[in-house]
């Protein structure tokens, strides 16, 4: 009844009067003004890395509830842990509602692992991932150089570090030292280690400011989290590119960072990076003065040597005197038999020149043209006599041969001819007939047998023979398909015709009847009962066109 009273028409309530939006704004103002910063600890749930604006959205979960959670672009560039799926955080933020969906949420500004064992899982998790780059690779690491010339520091230039290498620089080799202030630990931390580390590598080699030889990163001890900064993958990456020879040396002996796998030496502390980068001055100035004290020994023996053995050489040459003594003598020996061999030499060029002219004599020009004067006074004197004896020779041949060339002879050789021509005409007139009716005897037997052999006689005895397109016969039933045009030929005549069936049982459906008239108006007859056959495949000798 009083739910009835209430819900009547009449009903009059003080009750205020919202609207959606109102409520929601209240709503909002309300939970921002109880809880305005809050700490919250919670397990990352649904993160799928920034969205396309570069927000990101997830939530915060533990065993019984779970927060929407965001970060802004902005907050989340500057954010040294970034959220990852599973992982256990503890977060700041504010505490506030989104009227549009009706929820409330957390808008982080700040994020950090809950524990060491969730940095450790981080930092194991980032050491594979830029180990399996080759970012820690043997075949990455550089040689130090022996005795650099100017040594780059990245550190901290207020800490005990800076104190400590400079001091143990000028004990063993006082050098030239570039300190790059940065902060070793914070939110900037990383990025100014990486900034310094790049800008050692981008100084030119020739500019105001030496490009050093090599550079030590270090920092005193501290906790994981006051080293997190060495374990940033954009310090790593900076210190595996570098083309300087790099040392790290961050920590203590037993703190590890994931600079030190891409460093290319790594360092239990400052103090041992500054050993390791230069040698002891005293040690290299007693270690040349050995080497100077050696090589002064070493020289005095090889001099010694060498005075020894020039010694022993000068000991075995001979005599200036004795060396020319011999060729004096066989100079002496040859100028001697020098006049008797040129005389010698001098009387066998004589004799060979005397021949020579003798040869030259026989050889002479005009002696030759009065000898081939004389050769060819004889051709001429023979030539004239033959030529005389082949014209009488020539002139009684031609007596003799017109002697029977005679008139009477060759009308008589013509007479004799013309009687040989008459008697073979004769013979020829009766033997003509005789030999043309022999060869058509012949014919008319070859032209019967011919019949009786072909196609036509086969068709004429009541057999057809079936061709396809190309006019081609047809041997079997499986070489005809449904559809298939066919010509029939009979012995008087074509028929057109299609296969309305396949093989082994097909029909054939001609254009005219048996006894009606083919293409071409060609009649064709046929009698009654008589079957049509197929020339088996053995026969086909008989059909062939």
């Amino acid at each position: 009844m009083t739910g009835q009273n209430f819900a009547g028409e009449g009903f009059v309530t003080n009750l205020q009067e919202w609207t959606v939006s109102g409520l929601s704004g209240a709503l909002k103002r309300t939970l921002e003004d109880a809880f305005g910063h809050v700490r919250l600890k919670g397990e990352v749930s649904g993160y799928r890395g920034p969205h396309s604006s570069g927000h990101c959205y997830f939530a915060l979960k533990d065993e019984s509830a779970k927060l929407e959670a965001v970060i802004w672009k902005g907050v989340f560039s500057r954010l040294k842990i970034k959220p990852q799926e599973g992982l256990e955080v503890v977060v700041t933020g504010r505490i506030t509602t989104f009227p549009g969906s009706s929820k409330y949420q957390i808008i982080i500004e700040t994020i950090e692992p809950a524990g060491v064992g969730a940095l450790m899982a981080i930092l194991e998790e980032r050491r594979r991932k830029l180990a399996a780059e080759g970012l820690f690779d043997e075949a990455r690491k550089q040689l130090l150089p022996f005795l650099p010339t100017v040594i780059g520091v990245v550190t901290s230039p207020t800490g005990a570090v800076i104190r400590d290498i400079l001091h143990r620089l000028e004990d063993r080799f006082p050098s030239h030292v570039l300190v790059w202030p940065v902060r070793v630990q914070g939110e900037t931390s990383a990025a100014e280690v990486t900034a310094a580390i790049r800008g050692f590598n981008a100084l030119p080699g020739a500019g105001a400011i030496p490009r050093p030889d090599v550079i030590i990163v270090a920092r005193g001890g501290g906790s994981l989290e006051d080293l997190w900064s060495f374990n940033d993958e954009a310090v790593v990456r900076a210190a595996a590119d570098s083309d300087i020879p790099l040392v790290s040396a961050v920590g203590h002996e037993t703190d590890w960072t994931l600079i030190d796998y891409a460093a290319d030496l790594r360092c239990p502390t400052p103090t041992g990076a500054a050993e390791k980068v230069v040698p002891v001055r005293r040690d290299l100035a007693l270690r040349l003065a050995d080497l100077g004290r050696r090589h002064g020994e070493a020289m005095a023996r090889l001099g010694e040597r060498r005075r020894t053995g020039l010694r022993s050489l000068v000991r075995a040459l001979r005599r200036p005197e004795d060396l020319v003594a011999a060729p004096r003598q066989r100079l002496d020996l040859v100028a001697g038999k020098l006049a008797h061999g040129l005389a010698i030499n001098a009387r066998r060029h004589e004799i060979a020149l005397s021949a020579l002219s003798r040869r030259l004599a026989r050889l002479s020009p005009h002696l030759q043209l009065e000898q081939s004067r004389a050769r060819l006074a004889r051709a001429g004197q023979q030539l004239d006599r033959c030529f005389a004896a082949n014209s009488h020779r020539y002139a009684r041949d031609f007596m003799r041969v017109a002697g029977r060339l005679s008139p009477h002879s060759l009308r008589l050789r013509v007479a004799r001819g013309r009687e040989r021509l008459v008697l073979a005409g004769d013979r020829l007139g009766h033997m003509a007939p005789e030999i043309v009716a022999r060869r058509g005897s012949a014919l008319e037997r070859v032209w019967k047998l011919i019949e009786s052999l072909g196609h036509k006689g086969v068709l004429a005895r009541g057999y057809a023979l079936v061709l396809d397109e190309g006019r081609q016969p047809i041997r079997s039933a499986g070489a005809v398909s449904v559809g298939m045009p066919l010509t029939i030929m009979l012995s008087d005549g074509d028929v057109d015709a299609v296969a309305v069936g396949g093989a082994g049982g097909g029909k054939v459906s001609g254009e005219k009847a048996a006894g009606g008239q083919g293409s071409g108006g060609r009649g064709v007859s046929r009698k009654a009962g008589e079957a049509v056959k197929t020339a088996p495949s053995n026969q086909s000798s008989l059909f062939d066109i």
